[in-house]
């Protein structure tokens, strides 16, 4: 592995390896070599693959960067969890999900499944599809989750009227539902996991003694629950590494804060901060 393929900045981000490291980077400023040739220089200098713990927004991502990095350092990258936040969680519940009342072999639900599920829900309780549309109710279903909200919490936070009232029942009656059909959606996997970690100590403490060392890739997308989940794995080691574009945000629709990047150097102190310009 060739550190002097790297321009200045680039090489300041491979080899900064301990604490907090803020990697700014807009498009076209090779922020993913950055990243790419830090995991594999971490493993350079003796870090267990095991041991790391990089998470991105989607497959194809995670596949590219697990590729270059065995380019890099060889097979023994194999053993670096390198994956979507989403299949990060996928992984830890099917290993520990009974001690929060599901059974290992719990489905996830897709789009179609949640809008199905949804139909029957509002046919159960006589409310109009065109009162209140599934494709609205499913959104706020998914935002409340992403903020960490369960149903009450939602209504509490809202205009609290007759027509809040009802959508509060839907969203409780739909989590009813899919605990009783041992199921989880796309916002659950995130939600469970956060549940998991935060009510079970050892296992909480198994995946900080594990994941020694963190690294988020496009972090500016990030929403509440991701930046939850990053904060408990690495409350003890303090070795993560985010790296995201401080000026933009293309999932705010899904619930992404922008705050996370802009207030990381507040929320893990004694960071150090590299810009890819």
């Amino acid at each position: 592995m060739n550190l002097t393929m790297l321009n200045p900045e680039q090489r300041k981000a491979a080899e900064t390896l301990d604490g907090p490291v803020l990697i700014l980077a807009g498009a076209g400023s090779g922020k993913t070599r950055a990243l790419t040739y830090r995991v594999a220089n971490l493993i350079d200098h003796g870090v267990n693959p095991y041991s790391i713990l990089a998470l991105t927004f989607t497959n194809k991502a995670a596949k590219e960067m697990k590729e270059r990095i065995i380019q890099l350092v060889g097979d023994q990258a194999e053993d670096a969890w390198i994956s979507t936040f989403h299949s990060t969680c996928a992984r830890i519940l099917r290993r520990d999900i009974e001690k929060i009342g599901y059974t290992r072999n719990f489905v996830i639900y897709d789009d179609d499944d949640q809008k199905a599920l949804l139909k029957e829900i509002l046919k159960t309780l006589n409310i109009d599809d065109k009162f209140i549309p599934v494709q609205e109710v499913k959104s706020k279903i998914g935002d409340a989750k992403n903020k960490l909200m369960d149903a009450d919490e939602w209504f509490r936070q809202s205009s609290r009227d007759r027509r809040n009232q009802m959508i509060h029942d839907i969203m409780y009656t739909y989590q009813e539902r899919l605990k009783a059909l041992n199921a989880l959606d796309f916002d659950d996997l995130l939600i469970k996991t956060l549940e998991l970690l935060a009510n079970h100590p050892p296992v909480l403490e198994s995946y900080r003694n594990r994941f020694l060392y963190v690294m988020v890739d496009e972090y500016q997308d990030t929403n509440t629950a991701q930046y939850e989940l990053i904060r408990l794995l690495t409350q003890k080691s303090r070795n993560l590494c985010v790296v995201g574009d401080d000026d933009q945000s293309i999932y705010r629709f899904r619930g992404a804060t922008i705050e996370n990047i802009l207030h990381f150097e507040d929320q893990f102190e004694n960071c150090s901060v590299i810009r890819l310009e």
